[in-house]
């Protein structure tokens, strides 16, 4: 079970100032979680850590700063780098957004041994590629190994363009080989397609070194199907077929004419939200950890203070509930933090907006939103701190 986060300031700055708690032979991986906006990077953090501390939204530019979430499993403690969406200067000009939302996710690529790409395969403008801005990311860190991740697989009603998407994102080479996808899956939807998104399963390193995973889940595609699995790979019933294949030159190719990336070591297909084959993540990412010190202590889920989390996740609501570019311009003011008598968590939080319309739509009909925004947050922060949280919301126009 995760630790909660500390409700005091004071205790959560102790737990990371304190010299961690280290076993016996300590191991640690640092992984960094990259993609286009709204592909799910925190939704997938929060759902590795098992406990909701990164804002989610369907708005793009939800997490606004790069935070750290800290998993401790026995001797084994993860890293993960939750980073603001990877965008490009006048993007961030549009949304005003931070400088450092465009510097922060190379920060995290400075200090990852392994990085996540997200991709939303229920986006038909975005998934056939990867973003230029995420490109221009791996090309720049190459000697970091990366895994594809395919995310919300489970809005997807035809299974077989997860296949496509594989040879267009890896462009067609996967961990040193060779793909060719075959297209009976085309016509056959039954639980061939279907077995294709249970990927890889944590088996020992030592035992799949040399197999791709695609090739792992064309395998389980054919034993879902009940063909024979011994058959020969080159079978046109089988959906991807690997060929032994050096590194090549690909990177020298100029970044505006290419589509995918062929060093991708892994593919996992998943959905964060409903935490769909997450687990499989989980124990792979554990399975990758090497030798050394662990950087936090064992009882630290993530590195923000209490009020960051509070902030965020008040925004993330404000986000659900505004239309348009409305939330952006809510400036949120902490007016009291402190113990209740029964050791309960009071919080008092002042909206400020820069117009009277923007204040009519926050407080809503009868006062409805604004009501279902302090429910909905308290809930989440109770969750979070793992105690009982008063969170009153008030709100005012900018003088």
């Amino acid at each position: 079970h995760p630790p909660p986060v500390a409700t005091s300031k004071e205790e959560q700055k102790r737990l990371l100032r304190d010299r961690p708690d280290q076993p016996q032979n300590p191991k640690v991986l640092r992984i960094a979680i990259i993609g286009a906006p709204n592909a799910g990077k925190s939704t997938l953090s929060n759902q590795l850590l098992g406990r909701k501390v990164f804002p989610v939204s369907k708005k793009v530019h939800t997490t606004r700063c790069k935070a750290q979430g800290v998993i401790t499993f026995e001797d084994t403690q993860l890293v993960i780098l939750d980073t603001p969406g990877l965008t490009s200067p006048l993007k961030a000009k549009r949304h005003k957004l931070e400088e450092a939302m465009l510097t922060d996710p190379w920060d995290s690529m400075k200090h990852a041994d392994l990085v996540l790409v997200l991709v939303d395969v229920s986006d038909h403008w975005t998934r056939n590629c990867l973003s230029q801005e995420v490109l221009k990311c791996l090309s720049e860190f190459p000697h970091v190994p990366s895994v594809l991740v395919l995310n919300k697989v489970d809005l997807l009603k035809k299974k077989y363009i997860l296949l496509e998407l594989v040879t267009e994102l890896t462009e067609g080479i996967v961990n040193g080989k060779k793909l060719e996808v075959r297209s009976p899956f085309k016509h056959n939807l039954s639980s061939s397609a279907k077995t294709v998104l249970k990927n890889t399963q944590a088996s020992p390193p030592e035992s799949r070194a040399h197999e791709s995973p695609c090739l792992q889940e064309t395998v389980k595609a054919q034993e879902g199907s009940g063909l024979d699995s011994s058959s020969d790979t080159r079978a046109p019933e089988c959906g991807l077929v690997t060929e032994a294949q050096g590194p090549k030159p690909h990177e020298c190719r100029d970044l505006k004419n290419r589509k995918g990336w062929p060093r991708f070591q892994e593919i996992f297909m998943l959905a964060a939200l409903t935490g769909e084959e997450v687990d499989t993540l989980k124990r792979y990412l554990l399975m990758q950890a090497k030798p050394g010190p662990w950087e936090f202590h064992s009882g630290v889920l993530t590195s923000q203070s209490p009020q960051e989390i509070c902030d965020n996740i008040i925004r993330e609501k404000i986000l659900e509930y505004l239309p348009l570019e409305v939330p952006y311009g809510v400036t949120q003011v902490t007016e009291l933090w402190e113990e209740g008598p029964s050791g309960e968590l009071l919080i008092v939080q002042n909206l400020v907006v820069p117009r009277k319309s923007h204040m009519m739509m926050l407080i809503g009909k009868r006062g409805t939103v604004i009501s279902k925004i302090a429910q909905e947050a308290g809930q989440d922060l109770m969750n979070a701190f793992l105690c009982d949280v008063r969170l009153k919301l008030k709100v005012e126009v900018k003088s």
